[in-house]
């Protein structure tokens, strides 16, 4: 081991040494990088092999400290017992929970406290002051953690701090001020604390749009559940409705399954001459019944059918703008991976050869004995292994705002550096083409409502990019991810089956297919009317046949959820600035390894 290497193996033991004496946990199991254990007591932090920079490092302590005094200080039961409705409401009680824990461990510990305010502060070194022009510009989300950071940890203010909260300061000051000193005073009393916090967010004069859609869908639902009680007297005669229904579209959808995997199967003995890339047929993942009441409403679109090619464009140039600093950090990522990648294609020569290439390098044999013969040498065909990767991307609600953005040019960087590369790239998402069920659950209600219809919404999936457009011809459509009204709710298991169906008639030998979700699957349409995993259970199945009868390798990456109760692979990220780092750095380990996954 180089001293370099000695020093980062050193750096990891004394940060797991911090992380157990702060927590008082000194059986946590924590990992650096790779796939988060499942299992309780287990911490998993950023790659160490990743950091570059002084700045660097004192970021992964400070995520460390934090983590640290979650675990802790943060009773989860407390936490749950309190928080708010809605998706915004949400994310600003946690910001909240956040702060209070590690203003504990500040309080008692000067160290955490300077890598915690040091970490906060170089979220806005590279901030451009210049672009920051509408209230737009600023989350709530942003600009309420520095309002409650400004006061609890004392930070400094620059031009850049102030314009951020601008935007909000006198929405702040009205519900927020006052309520300071109290916060002040129960900061080690969670309960107490977090009651004051989810009230102050639900007293905060803002839209929160997710919950108001929420409330929505939940009246509609006790609606329909009053009138399938009245529905109920004409039991008979409207199950027999949905039997028929249901059936005929469960018949529907195996039997595409079905003729698609018949293709594939040919396909791929004429191009491959391997007869054994799919072992049993998909059909099987229905063995539970999974039902889709219709789907004649779903539909697959190409991301430039869905708007004007104006527009298009001004959505791709605002994904830039946003994600200026993100890029460069992500360009330098990806030229690791494409180091790697390039490095599987370096030059091998075969010699002692009679024929071929002179080899000077045996031309001293001559010298030495004239009647020796010529050495030639040849170039061996190492062609790098024929690859392709689909990015799977959910177009859910809850990905709006930074997250659906990271996604959005995560996924454009990656097609650009593994096209280079000579590997092919499918960019896809997933979502519904309404929230409420659509014309999919209108069809339902005209049919008198049969009990238990199975998935109740019109599925919207999009190509972005399909693997045979070069990425200059795809570009501008990953914008489209932005566009305000696009994401709502989000169907994985369906949408895994896509993404799996167009991998598998692909002739490459090699296939990887990369998850990137925020959680589990939701449709409230279709969760009002069947059992409340009904779409979890799906999604299980699905991806535990992919995994045992294909040759298609499938890692996920979950953004503030934890996804290995779907995924044998799969990577938790805190922090949707991670998640460059994390998607390159699998698909590195991805292409160092053999691909041992064969399917017999």
């Amino acid at each position: 081991m180089d001293d370099k290497e000695l020093l980062k193996e050193r750096f990891k033991s004394a940060v797991s040494s911090t992380v157990k004496a702060i927590s008082e946990n000194f059986d946590l199991k924590i990992k650096f990088g790779g796939n988060l254990s499942s299992k309780e007591n287990s911490l998993n932090l950023p790659e160490v092999a990743n950091l570059k920079k002084l700045q660097d490092f004192t970021n992964l302590r400070a995520f460390a400290d934090s983590e640290a005094l979650k675990i802790k200080y943060t009773d989860g039961k407390i936490y749950l017992k309190n928080e708010p409705k809605g998706a915004m409401s949400k994310a600003l009680y946690a910001i909240a929970e956040k702060i209070r824990y590690e203003k504990i461990g500040s309080n008692k510990l000067k160290g955490v406290k300077n890598n915690i305010i040091q970490c906060y502060e170089n979220k806005f070194k590279n901030k451009k002051i210049e672009e920051i022009k509408t209230e737009g510009d600023v989350p709530i989300t942003e600009a309420f953690e520095l309002y409650l950071r400004s006061h609890f940890f004392d930070l400094k203010q620059n031009n850049t701090t102030k314009k951020v909260l601008s935007f909000w300061q006198d929405l702040f000051d009205k519900n927020l001020k006052q309520k300071l000193k109290e916060l002040d005073s129960c900061i080690e009393d969670q309960d107490k604390f977090d009651q004051l916090a989810a009230n102050i967010i639900d007293n905060l004069d803002f839209e929160d749009t997710e919950s108001k859609e929420q409330e929505e869908k939940q009246e509609t639902s006790k609606d329909d559940s009053s009138q399938s009680d009245s529905d109920n007297e004409e039991s008979s005669a409207s199950q027999n409705q949905q039997d028929q229904s249901s059936e005929s579209d469960l018949n529907v959808l195996e039997s595409n399954i079905e003729s698609s995997d018949e293709n594939e199967d040919t396909q791929q003995e004429e191009v491959d001459g391997n007869p054994t890339l799919i072992k049993k047929n998909p059909k099987n993942l229905l063995k539970e019944k999974y039902k889709v009441f219709t789907n004649i409403f779903d539909e697959v679109k190409n991301a430039e059918e869905l708007e004007s090619d104006d527009e298009i464009i001004r959505l791709r140039k605002n994904l830039d703008q946003q994600l200026t600093n993100l890029q460069s950090l992500v360009a330098k990522l990806a030229n690791k991976l494409q180091r790697q990648l390039l490095a599987k294609q370096n030059r091998s020569w075969e010699f002692d050869l009679e024929e071929g290439m002179l080899d000077s390098s045996k031309l001293s044999r001559i010298i030495i004995d004239p009647f020796h013969s010529l050495s030639y040498k040849m170039e061996k065909e190492t062609k790098f292994k024929d690859t392709i990767v689909t990015l799977l991307i959910d177009n859910s609600g809850s990905m709006r705002g930074r997250p659906i953005s990271v996604a959005a040019i995560c996924a454009d960087i990656l097609s650009r550096t593994l096209e280079r590369c000579s590997v092919k790239v499918e960019v896809l998402g997933f979502t519904t083409k309404n929230w409420k069920g659509g014309k999919s659950r209108e069809k339902w209600n005209l049919e008198n409502k049969p009990k238990n219809p199975g998935r109740l919404n019109d599925l919207r999936h999009i190509i972005y990019k399909s693997a045979d457009k070069p990425w200059r011809q795809s570009k501008k459509n990953l914008g489209l991810m932005l566009k305000e009204g696009l994401l709502k709710e989000n169907i994985d298991g369906e949408a895994l089956l896509w993404a799996f169906k167009r991998i598998a008639i692909r002739k490459e030998e090699r296939k990887i297919l990369m998850v990137i979700s925020d959680g589990a699957p939701v449709d409230d349409s279709t969760l009002s009317v069947n059992s409340g995993d009904y779409l979890e259970k799906h999604l299980k199945q699905t991806v535990k046949w992919i995994e045992e009868n294909s040759n298609i390798e499938i890692l996920a990456v979950g953004i503030g959820h934890d996804v290995t109760r779907y995924y044998k692979k799969a990577i938790k990220i805190a922090d949707v600035q991670e998640l460059g780092d994390v998607m390159i750095n699998q698909l590195t380990k991805l292409f160092s390894e053999k691909n041992k996954k064969t399917i017999h």
